[in-house]
């Protein structure tokens, strides 16, 4: 018996190494190499081809980065975009005033010239992507340092570039995989101009906000509307009045069939990035020192936020899309460290690593190079434990204050100024007067007023003293200790608090703010926290840092060498990435189990009239009364959204979710809390993607918003049908 027990006990260790079904996120030009057998046995229709192919239309012609930071499909022949409402949002607000708020009313443009432009905002196609390895890594070795690396790297990166076979209109570039063990290069057209054509009010766009955030079972119709523009030549241009609509190699069918539980899925996008290869005690410390700390700077920051934007209709448009991306980590932290608990996250990547370890030890070969360097990764975690909770407390309270980031764009400006040409000091100011005229429109100095005097606090109590500024200390001590009157002090000045003040200056006389600059409190404070920082912080955890870098690029080389049957996936870095799965509901908790499909019924039954987070519009109420889905619903009831056991991350915010036969079925736009643990620990019994079903969003632009122009470009299929 203890024979067997202990042989089960392998098993199911080894088991456990093993990739899980639905989890992973692939590379494309690998499918039909990696995964193309499992995805037919888990329903597919089409072929691997279909989704990704250089030589003709495919799947990945139809996907485009959103801005760097979300992803789009083209729905129609004439560049029509579809991305989430989160996701434009700041287009949307940007557009936004107080007789306009488009965030509150929504906007629908009903022909060519009603689009608006954005200068901004841009996105990319990929063209093609080729394994680069062996051309980056020519000339490294492995008793090379870090930085004589990465020199050889970059070198080589820089030449792999300029050899790249690319039209003129076409960009390259080349990211790291597998902790920089491989290579690849990615060919790409980007175009900037872009324009918005809708968006449904936030009562529909953002219906739910912070308490449905992260959550299951969700109602909100998370989408808006761009379309891309091209020169008459259909290439990538500038903004002009002049542009056309875009005609695309390819776009996305969208399926009027809905799905049912166990029916195939995939999501196509750019997710931006995972750890899923991480030590056991790094995982440890995410859950038990980073998160918390995190979490801790947010709670006050939010509830600041909060109380203002509640009190005043222009602060919330100012700090609309501010809160949203705080709150947004915020509960996703929430909920990862409950998630990993759960689970069991860190005994079974300790198991993992004993069984790794077990097989390294049996091999002379594998033992002389591998055999010390999970004890090595576990030292190096621990050595930076500290230095990354004073990282995390630096990094949170700096970026939410935005007095500080004034104070950091101006002092750049005078450092090129005394130290660069007349060309880049006219650049810089040319930059720096953008960022500002940007950063002012959205700025309330009460706001960020009460956010410094709070968040100080905390980057003072809650740390080792020695690694607090010299010059804030010096600061409080002459405000008698007395927080609110250090902040009335720093924001009473207006140096950098009065926007019309500070753009005048930099218009009329720039040198004189630049060089005055060296004596204004905010950025003598912000001068000299960075300085301390650096010094006590940053400089130890950059060197440990690079030494974690060095073993986990050994460990992960290790790891596919040893645990031959695990089939590898890169973590996501924001490159072209494509994950599969299943439609399926789950178990939350003890005596908690939710379906995959959600409702309009469910949106009524959270209505709360006046509720910024849960009124509903009068015309959707209207539409629910009646039953007025038109060839949107189903069975009389009009479906809203739907998870599935997809593997997703920040950056596939957009993603299409698509069906057996590569049709549009929904688009992504969430995780259920219970499984936000995924970026670190996959787990298929809890980690769900969720997505708005696509009907849903046809009938808000159709029957609500009365733009039935736009799905009238769309082409409607009954792939169950056939």
């Amino acid at each position: 018996m203890s024979l067997l027990r202990s042989l089960l006990v392998s098993l199911l260790i080894v088991i456990s190494s093993a990739t899980m079904a639905n989890e992973g996120m692939w590379l494309p030009l690998l499918l039909e190499k990696l995964n193309e057998k499992e995805m037919k046995g888990l329903g597919m229709k089409i072929s691997t081809k279909d989704i990704y192919n250089v030589n003709s239309g495919s799947l990945k012609d139809a996907i485009v980065s959103f801005g760097g930071f979300c992803t789009g499909e083209v729905i129609s022949s004439k560049g029509l975009v579809l991305t989430n409402h989160h996701c434009g949002l700041d287009a949307i607000q940007t557009h936004s005033t107080i007789g306009h708020n488009y965030i509150r009313d929504g906007f629908w443009a009903m022909n060519y010239a009603e689009e608006l432009p954005n200068p901004k905002l841009f996105v990319t196609f990929i063209i093609r992507i080729e394994d680069v390895t062996k051309q980056i890594l020519n000339g490294v070795t492995p008793s090379m340092t870090e930085s004589e690396r990465q020199s050889i790297v970059d070198k080589n990166i820089s030449e792999t570039r300029s050899k790249a076979k690319k039209e003129t209109y076409q960009d390259v570039f080349v990211k790291a995989f597998f902790e920089a063990n491989q290579y690849y290069m990615f060919i790409t057209e980007t175009y900037k101009d872009v324009r918005l054509v809708g968006a449904p009010p936030s009562s529909v766009g953002n219906f739910g906000q912070d308490t449905d955030n992260w959550m299951w079972p969700r109602h909100t119709g998370d989408f808006s509307m761009f379309r891309i523009y091209a020169g008459k030549d259909n290439k990538p241009a500038e903004y002009s009045a002049d542009n056309v609509p875009y005609v695309p190699k390819r776009s996305l069918a969208i399926s009027m069939d809905g799905v049912n539980e166990g029916d195939f899925t995939m999501v196509f996008g750019f997710p931006g990035k995972t750890m899923e290869y991480m030590h056991s005690e790094a995982i440890r410390q995410t859950m038990e020192v980073n998160n918390p700390v995190k979490i801790a700077v947010r709670d006050k920051a939010l509830a600041i936020m909060d109380g203002f934007m509640r009190r005043d209709e222009q602060i919330k448009i100012q700090y609309t899309k501010k809160y949203a991306s705080i709150s947004n980590a915020w509960k996703k932290w929430r909920g990862e460290i409950p998630g990993l608990i759960r689970t069991g996250a860190v005994e079974k990547r300790k198991a993992y690593e004993a069984e790794f370890q077990k097989r390294v030890s049996a091999n002379m070969e594998w033992k002389t190079k591998y055999g010390n360097l999970l004890k090595e990764l576990e030292a190096a975690w621990k050595e930076i434990e500290p230095l990354g909770k004073a990282r995390d407390y630096y990094t949170e309270i700096n970026s939410k204050i935005e007095l500080f980031t004034i104070a950091r764009r101006v002092n750049a400006l005078r450092n090129i100024k005394n130290n660069g040409g007349k060309h880049e000091y006219s650049e810089g100011l040319t930059k720096l007067k953008d960022t500002l005229t940007e950063l002012y429109r959205n700025f309330n100095p009460a706001v960020d007023k009460q956010l410094f005097e709070t968040l100080i606090t905390m980057y003072v109590s809650d740390q080792d003293s020695k690694i607090v500024s010299p010059v804030l200390m010096e600061y409080l001590k002459t405000a008698g200790k007395d927080f609110k009157k250090l902040a009335e002090e720093l924001y009473g000045a207006a140096d950098y608090t009065s926007g019309i003040k500070m753009m005048t200056a930099l218009e009329q006389n720039p040198a004189e703010i630049i060089e005055r600059s060296k004596t204004i409190k905010a950025s003598l404070l912000y001068d000299d926290m960075l300085a301390t920082y650096n010094k006590e912080v940053a400089a130890k955890l950059n060197e440990t840092q690079g030494r974690i870098n060095q073993l986990q690029r050994t460990y992960m080389q290790a790891q596919m060498e040893v645990m031959k049957e695990k089939k590898f996936y890169p973590d996501a870095n924001s490159t072209l990435r494509l994950t599969y799965g299943n439609v399926k509901g789950y178990t939350a908790r003890d005596g908690v189990k939710y379906d995959f499909y959600s409702y309009l019924d469910g949106v009524m039954e959270k209505y709360i009239p006046g509720d910024y987070e849960f009124d509903v519009p009068e015309k959707l109420r209207s539409l629910y009364q009646n039953k007025d889905y038109g060839q949107y619903g189903k069975n009389g009831k009009m479906p809203v959204c739907l998870v599935a056991t997809n593997h997703t991350t920040g950056g596939n915010s957009g993603s299409p979710a698509l069906d057996a036969y590569g049709n549009l079925v929904g688009l992504n736009f969430d995780r259920a809390w219970e499984g936000v643990m995924s970026d670190i620990s996959y787990d298929p019994s809890i980690c769900r993607n969720i997505m708005v079903d696509i009907r849903y969003v046809l009938f808000i632009i159709d029957k609500y918003a009365g733009a039935g122009h736009l799905v009238k470009e769309m082409k409607l299929v009954n792939p169950k049908k056939k």
